[in-house]
């Protein structure tokens, strides 16, 4: 069990829990284990959100990789994916986010990544962890003219324009007309920064809401977590599609000129329908996580697509992706990975992706969301003993309640359990026809588990 490192990197409260000395062992140490792998002092890139601790945690991590002698260079406040698309353009040693992603402002959070613009493994997160409590930091301290530098590299953002100019200029120019118009609500965060210039550089015609951070208003009632404002705005102006992004602007949700929402599935869908059309989806495959919608299996099946399903978690699908060659893959929640792109999940890449798919076919973004039909999904905690939540399998009862109402759906229902990865908690996600009753038959597994495990 790691002490640090989430499943998305380290996240915590800033400055009581994330603290600067902490933050400094977590650089020290990252940059000591990455020099390990490599044959020279690492140069390692820095970007953020818009936090008002980000400034905060930035200069402790600048610090530390100093003090061991890396050398740094600062991007600024810049979106995930620029930073991962960076670090493996400029061929840096590693790069690093300062964001805590949808979380509200209060929280920060670091993320590795490697040269080549993916998530360190959790075997390297779990060396920096030891490092990072075995006394010995004070040992790898460089002196004299070994202590690392830092530069300040602001405009490198141009380049990750640049990167969307290169794949959409000519496809958007081709087929944008006048009445086509997009509304785009950057969350108060990374985005903020540059989607505005790159809706402005390929010519997409939009207005823009939430791109004013004061450093507290992050993910503050918008974004891809509350996406209500969008909707709303799009209905208003009679816009042809909505845009919402997250923080740190690695998701993307989007909301149809009807107000009816995309999720990351429907996104999957229309990508993948996109990109078959084109020859271009590999091994005709899209990779999904085991919450994925019911409504995704039964489209891949009715479209002779195959569907691969990992452990919740960006990281895991994009390990699956790269283990068996796939390009497409993602969550419900907006993570969509276009690996021929950029070895991350990408929010505005992936907005330009459902732009250019409506702009190509000339379909309205509804239309394209009703090539799958999403199932209703309910979701409920049972709260269980800490030492048992990994029990709920091995209860014949439990098993017995699951096992039954599988036979009941007969294919149009799906039932999964799952624990928490932290809290004494078992999740109950029941998919079906008819909300109500998998409301009720949802509750049902729950209070058994609850008697069961309690």
């Amino acid at each position: 069990m790691r002490k640090y490192f989430g499943t998305d990197g380290i996240r915590r409260i800033a400055n009581t829990e994330l603290t600067p000395a902490l933050v400094y062992k977590v650089a020290k140490a990252g940059a000591y284990v990455l020099s390990k792998h490599i044959d020279h002092m690492p140069t390692i890139l820095i970007g953020r959100d818009t936090r008002i601790s980000g400034s905060l945690i930035e200069s402790a991590m600048v610090a530390g990789f100093l003090s061991y002698g890396a050398n740094v260079k600062l991007l600024g406040v810049i979106p995930t994916p620029a930073v991962a698309y960076l670090t493996k353009k400029l061929k840096a040693d590693a790069g690093v986010v300062i964001s805590a992603s949808h979380n509200t402002y209060e929280f920060n959070g670091i993320k590795y990544f490697s040269n080549k613009g993916m998530k360190i493994s959790d075997t390297l997160e779990e060396e920096i962890e030891e490092i990072m409590d075995s006394g010995r930091l004070d040992d790898f301290t460089a002196i004299n003219e070994k202590i690392g530098i830092s530069e300040y590299c602001f405009d490198l953002v141009e380049e990750y324009i640049y990167f969307f100019r290169k794949y959409f200029d000519e496809v958007i120019e081709k087929n944008v007309t006048k009445d086509f118009m997009v509304g785009i609500d950057t969350a108060n965060g990374a985005t903020s920064v540059v989607a505005e210039k790159v809706f402005k550089s390929l010519g997409i015609p939009y207005k823009i809401i939430n791109h004013e951070p004061d450093g507290i208003n992050i993910n503050q009632n918008c974004g891809s977590t509350h996406l209500e404002g969008i909707k709303k705005f799009v209905l208003e102006h009679q816009l042809s599609l909505g845009i919402a992004y997250d923080g740190d602007g690695d998701r993307c949700l989007a909301i149809d000129e009807k107000g009816n929402e995309i999720d990351g599935d429907k996104l999957l869908a229309i990508i993948s329908n996109s990109l078959k059309e084109k020859g271009e989806l590999k091994k005709d495959t899209i990779v999904a996580t085991v919450m994925s919608n019911l409504g995704l299996t039964k489209y891949t099946q009715e479209n002779r697509l195959q569907l691969k399903q990992t452990k919740v978690g960006d990281r895991y699908v994009l390990e699956e992706m790269l283990k068996e060659g796939f390009n497409l893959g993602g969550e419900q929640s907006g993570h969509v990975i276009l690996l021929d792109y950029n070895p991350t999940g990408d929010g505005i890449l992936t907005s330009l992706m459902l732009i250019r798919a409506m702009l190509e076919t000339g379909k309205k973004a509804s239309e394209l969301g009703s090539i799958i039909k999403l199932y209703p999904q309910v979701l409920i905690n049972a709260k269980v003993n800490h030492e048992k939540k990994y029990e709920y399998d091995k209860d014949p009862l439990i098993k017995e309640a699951i096992e039954k109402l599988e036979k009941e759906f007969a294919g149009n229902g799906r039932v999964l359990i799952r624990p928490s990865g932290t809290e004494p908690l078992v999740r109950v996600m029941i998919e079906g026809e008819n909300k109500n009753e998998i409301e009720k038959k949802a509750q049902e597994i729950v209070d058994l588990i609850e008697q069961r495990l309690g």
